[in-house]
């Protein structure tokens, strides 16, 4: 089992942690990612694509590279979506604090939850925090 925090909205960032968990979770191994302050509005946004090929967004790619980029992005939020060996869940407290609409929130996610319960959800699991 594979724990991902997911904590940075940087694009990059949120990128290795979708693939950790969507790699594990294609081989069968249960895979469980938390999205906190930083990754919670980038994993709502629908611009989340389009923002990827923003220069800005993206700086260490080549141009070429960065719409390579930009559609794996989006399609590991995708697949990590509908993998039954995966789950996504936003964290409670970030939920809270920021202006998570609700109604995205249960769309995209498979629930809200507190680190500390996520934390025991996950107890013995490989855990990353990027």
């Amino acid at each position: 089992m594979i724990a991902v925090i997911l904590a940075s909205g940087r694009l990059e960032r949120l990128y290795t942690g979708l693939s950790l968990l969507v790699s594990a979770a294609a081989e069968g191994e249960r895979a469980f990612g938390l999205a906190t302050f930083g990754a919670l509005p980038v994993l709502l946004d629908d611009g989340l694509v389009a923002s990827a090929l923003r220069p800005e967004e993206t700086p260490d790619l080549t141009e070429p590279g960065r719409a390579l980029f930009a559609r794996t992005l989006g399609e590991l939020v995708e697949t990590a979506r509908e993998l039954e060996t995966c789950r996504l869940w936003a964290c409670a407290a970030a939920v809270e604090t920021t202006n998570a609409a609700p109604a995205a929130v249960r769309e995209r996610f498979d629930g809200v939850l507190s680190t500390p319960r996520f934390l025991r959800e996950t107890a013995g699991a490989r855990l990353v925090a990027l």
